[in-house]
């Protein structure tokens, strides 16, 4: 695996220089094997917001437009493209910090052949990390150019709303990276997908204003990383900025990232240091 992996990164030119960070490396390792895939991804990231956009925002919203009028003084399509940005983010920070850890670890070994040349169990994780930063980036700027194509983009805010979402999905990936490099099987991922991101998708915000919940469950929402990302996101787009709550809404995710970084780093250790 050492070789092999040697071959491919070579390819890369990531012995470029000391210059060059070694958590880089690392991330051209994870961009060298995207090339394989990328085709089938990219279709996807294109595919996915114009459904979703298309049968929750044009066909429902229709119903909810005839019935309500507005959902928070804009039209339902408006209001539900910002969250759908948000849990998109989500997913593809959850996705990509669960199976590829693992099997990095358990199943290719790739983190142990990096191991095995100069870097550092930090380069290691961040190059992975920021990796993820990558395709967030990428999935989250697909999204934004299919909600203009949509018209739903009312505010020159809208341009922070691409780091939202990728503050968004690396709240979520840093921590799942932290527990994931703790597993031996993958059977507590389909727990994670089952209670913890599919309620959030449900139920922060994304479809309908948390007010409507109970209010028990207003202040569980607010506990959650997603509320405060679709919250972002969509103050952004629709350009109803609220300063404190909207800066109050990235310190948390940044903090919720921080931790995740924390955690991850001594997972990690523990995992891959003999």
């Amino acid at each position: 695996m050492t070789s092999a992996l040697g071959t491919e990164t070579a390819g890369l030119g990531i012995a470029r220089g000391a210059e060059e960070p070694p958590s880089l490396r690392a991330l051209r390792y994870w961009a060298y094997q995207y090339k394989r895939t990328w085709r089938g991804s990219i279709t996807t990231s294109f595919l996915y917001p114009v459904l979703y956009l298309t049968a929750m925002g044009i066909g429902l919203g229709s119903l909810v437009n005839r019935h309500a009028h507005e959902v928070d003084h804009v039209r339902y399509l408006v209001f539900l493209a910002p969250g759908l940005l948000a849990s998109t983010a989500m997913q593809i920070g959850g996705n990509e910090a669960t199976y590829p850890v693992m099997g990095a670890i358990k199943w290719m070994r790739t983190y142990y052949a990096m191991l095995a040349s100069p870097l550092r169990v930090r380069d290691v994780l961040f190059g992975h990390l920021g990796w993820i930063a990558v395709r967030l980036v990428t999935v989250s700027g697909i999204y934004l150019g299919v909600m203009a194509a949509f018209g739903t983009i009312v505010s020159p805010w809208v341009l922070l709303a691409l780091p939202a979402a990728v503050l968004t999905g690396l709240a979520f990936a840093a921590p799942i990276a932290a527990f994931a490099a703790t597993q031996e099987t993958d059977t507590a991922f389909s727990t994670i997908y089952r209670l913890v991101l599919i309620p959030l998708f449900l139920f922060s915000g994304t479809f309908f204003p948390v007010t409507q919940l109970p209010a028990w469950l207003q202040y569980v929402a607010y506990a959650t990383p997603l509320y405060h990302g679709v919250s972002l996101c969509r103050d952004l787009t629709l350009g109803q900025l609220h300063p404190a709550g909207d800066v109050a809404h990235g310190l948390y995710l940044v903090a919720l990232t921080t931790a995740g970084l924390w955690a991850a780093l001594r997972t990690y250790r523990s995992r891959l240091v003999v």
